[in-house]
Formats: C-alpha cells, sequence, structure tokens
C-alpha cells in the first residue's frame, strides 16, 4: 500500500457521506430547524457506488406550504483524492419518486439531483453540498456548506470531537435568507451525533450509523 493512502486510511471521517465503504449500509436521519426533516438508508456494494431510498419532508417558513418527497436513490463516488494526510472526495446523485403537495393535496412524480465536494485531515474539514428535487408544481435547492475544526486530532477507536459552523440556503420559498447554525459533532467507530441550533434558535440535528 502506498503511503498517502495508510496515512488516510488513519483519518475518521468528519463528512456525512452517502457511501461508507464497500459492503456497508448507512443509515442517516436529519433534522433542520423545522424547515426541512429527512430520512435515507443506503448501502454500497463497492466503495464507489451505492442505492438506496429516503424520505423529505419540507415546511416553508414563508407560508403554509409542504412538500413530502419519497424517493429512490444512486450516489456515485467519480473522484477520491487520498494524500498523505489528508482526503478529499466528490459524491453525484439522482433519482427518482413521489411528491405529495400538502396545500393541494396532489400527489405526483418528482426527481432530483445533487453532489457534495467535501476535504478533510483529522483537524479540519469543509464540505459543500447541493440537493435539488423537482415536480410539476415545485422546484427546491438545498444548498450546505459546514466548515469545522477539531480540538486534537483523533483516531477511529477515540471520541472526535468538533465544532461546525453551518450556512444553509433554500430555493423555492422555503426560507428567507441564509439559515446559520453553530453545531458540536460528536464521532466514534461508525456512529456520529451532530446538534446545535440556528441564529433563531432552532435546533438542528444530525444522527449517522453506519454497519
Amino acid at each position: 500500500m502506498s503511503t498517502a493512502f495508510l496515512s488516510c486510511a488513519t483519518c475518521v471521517s468528519a463528512v456525512a457521506k452517502p457511501i461508507a465503504f464497500a459492503d456497508g449500509t448507512t443509515v442517516m436521519s436529519e433534522y433542520g430547524a423545522g424547515t426541512m426533516t429527512e430520512f435515507q438508508a443506503f448501502y454500497a456494494p463497492t466503495f464507489r457506488y451505492s442505492v438506496g431510498g429516503g424520505h423529505l419532508a419540507l415546511n416553508s417558513e414563508v407560508d403554509d406550504d409542504t412538500r413530502d418527497i419519497t424517493y429512490l436513490r444512486f450516489n456515485y463516488l467519480p473522484r477520491r483524492w487520498n494524500l498523505e494526510s489528508a482526503q478529499a472526495n466528490v459524491f453525484v446523485w439522482g433519482g427518482l419518486g413521489r411528491a405529495h403537495i400538502g396545500e393541494t393535496g396532489d400527489n405526483q412524480f418528482a426527481w432530483h439531483a445533487g453532489g457534495q465536494l467535501d476535504y478533510e485531515t483529522r483537524r479540519v474539514y469543509a464540505s459543500l453540498r447541493t440537493d435539488y428535487h423537482d415536480g410539476s408544481a415545485f422546484s427546491h435547492r438545498i444548498d450546505t456548506l459546514q466548515l469545522g475544526v477539531a480540538p486534537y486530532a483523533h483516531d477511529y477507536e477515540t471520541l472526535a470531537i468538533w465544532f461546525v459552523v453551518q450556512a444553509r440556503e433554500y430555493t423555492g420559498d422555503l426560507f428567507n435568507g441564509t439559515e446559520w447554525a453553530a453545531l458540536l459533532r460528536l464521532f466514534k467507530g461508525n456512529a456520529w451525533l451532530e446538534a446545535g441550533a440556528t441564529r433563531e434558535g432552532k435546533l438542528q440535528a444530525m444522527l449517522m450509523i453506519n454497519f
């Protein structure tokens, strides 16, 4: 094995990923300050791709509109950089599903696509993710930027602590402006929990388990 791979293999992932490892399953649940709630489950036959599905509930802060979107999704890793003491990834995904429109009661076909770029060491990381959902009566995009620092370098068997700042923007009349949040992330082995509050004092939380 190369020195770069051995160095990177000791890094504990600080970034939520739709593909954890080959023959692995990832389960994620996120509560986004009342505006979004999402549950996802994916199985990865190889480290290059995973398949699964999820459910996304959107509640507008602007009006009373709601969306409930259930979907199947394919995730793909087109590029990974294993550096001497860091790793970077590019993920892309797409899927099809059904959306329930709360204000009209209609059910309609929906599709979505997105991607993620991340970079991490054992002390710092950055992640930029975009998710686009579209139906005949709506289109919404959710862009999320996260920047994190760890007070100490951690290993797989030790508890990792991260201080994270998150900026999120919604399109399609879901939220006015940029939603800022301060988060504390705890990570050990295959389990990850992050929780905090937005600038408006609303709960932001995520739980992820890989097995």
